[in-house]
């Protein structure tokens, strides 16, 4: 690392603090980078920061935040994909180090660990003891606290946001006080640090509450589009024994959901594994999402290999083992030419039809490299400030392909904001861990909460210390 580099940890950091472990894994964590950059999944922006710091527990997050008084930017799994995770000159704080178990009561159902920790950890702890992730996303590479701090949800039926599930969480604040949230320990706060994106302080530890482990097998059918919202409410919503469910739209019609739902059942499992393994080899799975989206014959690569086996098959699985699902099998096997991103929209029920109509026009129109459209559903979500359901929605998770040029990021922020439009018109949202291509305007329109969340934030953390690129861009001063 170069010598002005070290300089600017130690001015940073205090002499003190670089002669305890903490600080000595931070600096090496520095020389592995010379050029102090903090990246994340989609490989596009790389950002500039003053330094990097692996804590190991809460005490150490509290020492460095009443020694440095300068920025501060959090990161975890890096699985945001438009700067959420740092800012420009900051104290980057790296969370991945901070993955133990900090109680567990598997008669209590629930579970006490470090942010840090990523779901498939959590996963291999409790599946001995018969218990399951209550809600998180589909796959189970993320931290925990990522999770916390975009409240993200997943294919739960009937479960909402991952806010339902939690129980409490130990935050930092600015000043260095660690203090313990919930809905009756100041709720307020607690309401918006969930799906707050680190903007008002370093969540440490999450308590949740778990689910039993159950055997689900799966049902895939096409599902005319016309008829999939009463479809889903009479046959997926209603019925109380669907775990999961999602509906995919392939291009380029968009015009035929395939409606893929995993039910309880006592049938024994077919496959014998209750997790998936942690060091699987995903390279057949990479060249067919290669193939689907760049050959010239992609759409019956995708029918012949994927969805043709999803409806002839019928597994039947341990819910730990659809829960565990790895994203390496959805990862490029480069991102030196080509990024795969997501982005999603949330639609109150009875515009369904009239967003899908607009979001098949802007990708066919635009054409953009979709490889799939996955539809889910979310109860209303009154818990949280930063709610991405104030009404029950149905969620459209865009899955695409593009180049991994600035000029093609540009060509992308063009049509997504089409699509945002679209959602804002049908009184709908737009999910904010993605890339910042929504207007300021867009992000008021949609998220016009966001004034208080400011202002309890002027409280909680006055110098601002606590930033990001989605703070820093659409956060009202």
């Amino acid at each position: 690392m170069h010598d002005d580099a070290c300089d600017l940890d130690r001015r940073r950091l205090g002499a003190a603090l670089l002669t305890s472990p903490f600080a000595l894994g931070a600096t090496s964590c520095a020389r592995e980078d010379a050029r102090m950059q903090v990246t994340d999944v989609a490989r596009i922006d790389a950002t500039q920061v003053a330094g990097v710091l692996r804590p190991q527990s809460t005490a150490e997050i509290v020492e460095a935040l009443r020694r440095d008084p300068g920025p501060v930017s959090i990161g975890g799994a890096r699985y945001s994909m438009g700067g959420q995770i740092a800012a420009p000159g900051s104290l980057h704080l790296d969370m991945r180090g901070m993955r133990q178990v900090l109680n567990f009561d598997p008669a209590a159902r629930r579970v006490r660990v470090q942010a840090g920790m990523t779901w498939r950890a959590l996963q291999s702890l409790i599946d001995p003891h018969d218990l399951s992730v209550a809600i998180m996303q589909s796959y189970s590479n993320f931290s925990i606290g990522g999770s916390v701090s975009v409240n993200c949800h997943g294919r739960y039926v009937g479960k909402g946001p991952l806010i339902n599930s939690l129980i409490a969480l130990r935050m930092v604040k600015a000043d260095g006080e660690a203090i313990e949230l919930s809905r009756v320990s100041h709720p307020e706060l607690f309401a918006a640090v969930v799906g707050g994106y680190g903007g008002l302080g370093v969540v440490t530890e999450v308590e949740l509450a778990l689910d039993a482990n159950e055997r689900i097998a799966r049902e895939a059918e096409f599902v005319a589009l016309a008829d999939y919202p009463e479809w889903f409410r009479e046959h997926v919503l209603d019925r109380g024994d669907a775990v999961l469910h999602n509906a995919d739209l392939a291009p380029p019609e968009y015009d035929r959901p395939l409606a893929i739902t995993w039910r309880r059942t006592d049938a024994p499992a077919t496959l014998a594994e209750r997790l998936i393994p942690v060091d699987r080899d995903y390279g057949r799975e990479q060249s067919l999402i290669w193939a689907a989206s760049e050959l010239p014959y992609g759409e019956q690569v995708r029918e012949r290999k994927l969805t043709r086996r999803q409806l002839q098959e019928r597994p039947v699985v341990w819910r730990n083992r659809e829960a565990s699902l790895d994203a390496d099998s959805l990862e490029p096997r480069t991102r030196r030419f080509s990024t795969y991103l997501l982005q999603e929209y949330f639609v109150p029920i009875e515009h369904f039809h009239a967003f899908v109509a607009r979001l098949r026009r802007v990708l066919t129109d635009h054409e953009v490299n979709a490889l799939n459209v996955s539809i889910r559903h979310s109860p209303a979500d009154t818990r949280t400030l930063l709610s991405w359901a104030k009404r029950e929605v149905f969620s459209f998770v865009l899955y695409y392909k593009q180049r991994s040029s600035r000029r093609a990021d540009e060509a992308s922020s063009r049509w997504t904001r089409l699509l945002v439009d679209a959602a804002l018109e049908h009184d709908g949202r737009y999910y904010l861990p993605y890339r910042l291509h929504a207007t300021p305007g867009q992000f008021a329109r949609a998220y016009p909460e966001a004034a208080a969340f400011a202002a309890l934030k002027t409280t909680t953390d006055p110098r601002n210390r606590f930033r990001n690129r989605l703070w820093e861009r659409y956060l009202p001063r």
